[in-house]
């Protein structure tokens, strides 16, 4: 019989912290989707359907599978929530398998900052798929099958030429804390060598864009002409379109953020430079296009990755905790605007009275 001198037993801290942290990870993914979730617009739509056996030479890969299915909305919409079920799927899987706390609050706080919302919003971009490439590889490279990881990034800068300056960077970085360096430069050429040959290949073979055009004009969407041009023209007339100078303006200050905290973190030394290099690297984006908002999303998406690459066993001391809580307070007021004039959901129930005005 129990008496009233036996205490009941005290519930384990480590199992307790755990429910905890699990609680405010699935609070996290519901906000986000809440906060960002949109159908997928036109702009992704149309270059979903660029395929390399209609004649383009860049961001082909996504339309050519898609290709046999068609050109119906349905298509890349289902193909576009797809990738972005992947993605969650990925990020639920690193969530559990982390061996630390520390990594699963970074997931966390990755999913409450704005960048979790902007997520859910990015549906159907083809960013969403480097990403997606990006954990495949890591998971290779952790299995220690280093060429397949080398074969995946290779496929991602047919994805999207920005591989070069986003996933691709991680990707070096993580083959640095697993092989020796040449090993890793070796393993780095193929993608880097393809990318940059795409780049030096016109965009698009003469009359690409005007049947791709007559093909989408019969298509149950308003298909994106602007999103098209950008295969006809060179970078030369794409810096005209818009201020270079602008969107590193917006750009720095992030960077600045991030990188000043990441070197908290590590330390400035010369093992620093390579994550750092791959944290930074998305600024120069600022020459490859004018979607500032966006490229503020994959610098901040890039630092996350590395932090959480970095951290591996790792647990953050106090000190370390504080900064980084001060860093992530940093970056809730960055703003990222969305795409097609949507804006991110607010949880109050009514508008407030001066936006109303």
């Amino acid at each position: 019989m129990t008496t009233l001198l036996e205490r009941a037993p005290v519930p384990v801290a480590g199992k307790t912290s755990r429910r905890s942290v699990t609680a405010l990870f699935a609070i996290a993914v519901l906000l986000a989707g809440y906060t960002g979730f949109r159908l997928p617009g036109e702009w992704a739509a149309t270059l979903q359907a660029v395929s390399l056996t209609d004649g383009f030479h860049r961001r082909f890969l996504v339309g050519t599978l898609l290709k046999p299915f068609g050109h119906d909305y349905a298509v890349f919409a289902v193909a576009s929530f797809a990738v972005l079920g992947a993605v969650l799927a990925v990020l639920t899987l690193a969530f559990f398998r982390s061996r630390t706390e520390s990594r699963r609050w970074l997931i966390v706080a990755w999913l409450l900052l704005p960048t979790g919302g902007y997520l859910f919003h990015e549906v159907g971009y083809l960013d969403q798929v480097l990403y997606l490439l990006l954990s495949g590889a890591l998971w290779a490279v952790h299995r220690n099958r280093p060429v397949l990881a080398s074969a995946v990034m290779a496929l991602s800068v047919t994805v999207h030429e920005i591989a070069l300056l986003t996933v691709l960077p991680i990707f070096g970085f993580a083959l640095l804390r697993k092989v020796p360096f040449r090993r890793a430069c070796a393993l780095l050429t193929p993608a880097a060598v393809l990318g940059l040959g795409i780049l030096a290949l016109p965009p698009a073979a003469p009359g690409t864009i005007d049947g791709l055009r007559r093909s989408l004009s019969t298509a149950d969407f308003a298909y994106r002409a602007d999103a098209l041009d950008l295969f006809g023209r060179t970078q030369s007339e794409s810096w005209r379109l818009y201020s270079i100078t602008g969107v590193l303006l917006y750009l720095l200050p992030i960077a600045a953020v991030v990188l000043g905290g990441f070197l908290y973190l590590h330390r400035p030394t010369l093992a620093a430079v390579v994550p750092a290099a791959a944290i930074g690297a998305p600024v120069l984006l600022a020459f490859g296009g004018w979607d500032d908002a966006r490229w503020g999303f994959l610098l901040m998406t890039n630092f996350f990755v590395v932090v959480w690459l970095w951290l591996g066993h790792r647990e953050l001391k106090l000190p370390q905790i504080g900064v980084l809580t001060a860093l992530l307070l940093v970056l809730t007021h960055v703003p990222l605007p969305y795409f097609d004039d949507y804006t991110p959901r607010g949880l109050t129930l009514v508008t407030p009275v001066e936006d109303a005005r």
